[in-house]
């Protein structure tokens, strides 16, 4: 070991990339010892000789080498790509672990690939724990949101050095342990899904602004910073703003008009939205910001349609200054119907793994720190604590207020945008949504009488109880 690093070192980080740096920096920041390991032994001379000279961090260079470096029990935070190189890590630490060590996996991992890994250490004695991290880079370095969730024994040891390093609200860290299993893992998704459905909300506010006010990026910029000193306030308006502000050194043009409009995505979204249907929760607008990023790569393809399909070109005609006001309460409300559909698939996932979930502790770890941080989660942890059943944020009284008084605004705005031939999959889906879910009839009995007439999958009756089947040919 280094020899700044004097004595066992409190916790151990498992690679090297942007985001394990950064924790690791942020951990000795707050007085702890760190060891660190990456299987490319370069990575590991270039942090502990530049980023990490003169902290408390030690490079090691075998797995044993890194256990010789940690006090007993041992605690180890990975931070590896999700999927196989976890697991390949798992089993080179159980060569050199012992039972009562814990390992905590801070990276994007399934929440099943938790639970089966946490039962898996289980029977080695070794304690597990699933913590999702977000914020990013800067998020990683001074204060992450954290979500944790597997063995009690495990949180009980790591959780001074957990709550140390994470974000803080006032005194209040934002990171709490939130049950057994693969929860910590399942919350970290379900973030990134409402991450998502946020993105392409945004986006299209601006594909609004750019397309049919015919404003250009520093105009929009202004609006959307602006918009940052309301209820809007949120991390992803403050960067939009910023990334809108910023002109390309090589053309001189703003950098956002340079960028390609392929988005990528890691998967983590189109999780959220696989579980919504396993669970049978209806979460179309985070469904929609996977598929409308899917259609996005098909930009090749795009481009012979532009040139062969025909739509709308209508020009705006209005007051501008009232639709944007318009545009910024359909913006709002979308952005509660996202949020609303995933806290409904936490609650329903909560009560099918028997996790107990504390949605309203949810909201108050995410409002620092993580990358969906908004003011407006105050108001959705004071929702739960008002009633911890609310079985949806809509039925609240602050949002319910809230939509009942921008929600003709709301339907201006798509209805527009859908005069224009401009794509909203993401507003019109969140509408939709609230109309669907205020409606007490929907038009599903005709979908149950096809099913019957070509199935015989049965159907229920409004004045009898029991299942029907009617032979209709």
């Amino acid at each position: 070991m280094t020899p700044y690093c004097m004595g066992k070192a409190d916790i151990g980080v498992v690679g090297l990339g942007v985001m394990g740096q950064s924790l690791a920096l942020n951990l000795a920041g707050h007085g702890y010892k760190v060891a660190v390991y990456n299987r490319n032994r370069e990575r590991t001379d270039e942090f502990v000789n530049g980023p990490a000279r003169g902290k408390d961090i030690a490079g090691t260079y075998s797995w044993q080498e890194l256990a010789n470096a940690l006090q007993l029990p041992r605690r180890v935070l990975l931070m590896v790509k999700a999927g196989p190189p976890v697991d390949a890590v798992i089993d080179e630490l159980l060569d050199v672990l012992e039972p009562g060590d814990a390992i905590m996996d801070g990276g994007n991992s399934h929440f099943r690939e938790t639970i089966r890994r946490n039962n898996r250490l289980t029977e080695h004695g070794v304690h597990y724990l699933g913590v999702g991290i977000s914020g990013g880079e800067e998020g990683a370095l001074k204060g992450p949101s954290i979500m944790p969730g597997g063995d009690k024994e495990a949180w009980d040891l790591v959780q001074e050095p957990l709550t140390a390093i994470a974000a803080k609200v006032g005194d209040e860290p934002c990171c709490t342990y939130l049950g057994s299993g693969g929860v910590g893992h399942f919350v970290k998704t379900v973030h990134n899904g409402i991450e998502y459905g946020d993105m392409q909300l945004i986006s299209e506010a601006y594909f609004i602004m750019q397309e049919l006010l015919g404003m250009q990026a520093g105009e929009i910029s202004q609006v959307f910073e602006s918009w940052n000193g309301g209820e809007l306030e949120s991390y992803l308006i403050e960067i939009t703003a910023d990334i809108l502000s910023r002109i390309d050194k090589e053309t001189g043009r703003p950098l956002v008009d340079v960028i390609l409009d392929k988005a990528e995505q890691k998967g983590t979204g189109k999780w959220t939205a696989q579980e919504a249907m396993e669970l049978g929760v209806p979460a179309p607008t985070i469904a929609e910001a996977v598929f409308a990023r899917a259609l996005s790569s098909l930009k090749e393809e795009r481009a012979l349609a532009a040139a062969k399909l025909d739509g709308p070109k209508q020009p705006f005609e209005g007051d501008k200054s009232r639709f944007l006001e318009d545009l910024k309460q359909a913006l709002y409300l979308s952005k509660i119907c996202s949020y609303a559909q995933g806290f409904a698939v936490l609650k329903e996932a909560s009560r099918t793994y028997g996790w107990n979930l504390p949605l309203g502790e949810v909201a108050l770890i995410w409002r620092g720190g993580c990358i969906i941080r908004a003011g407006f989660l105050n108001e959705i942890s004071s929702a739960f604590q008002r009633n911890p059943e609310l079985s949806n944020l809509l039925l609240d009284p602050y949002f319910e207020k809230a939509i009942r008084v921008g929600q003709a605004s709301w339907r201006r705005v798509v209805a527009t945008a859908v005069a224009a031939g401009i794509p909203v999959p993401g507003f019109g889906s969140a509408l939709f949504y609230y109309d669907g879910y205020r409606r007490e009839r929907l038009p599903a009995n005709l979908i149950q009488a096809q099913r019957d007439y070509f199935g015989a999958h049965t159907y229920r009756r409004i004045d009898k109880t029991g299942s029907f089947h009617t032979n209709w040919i």
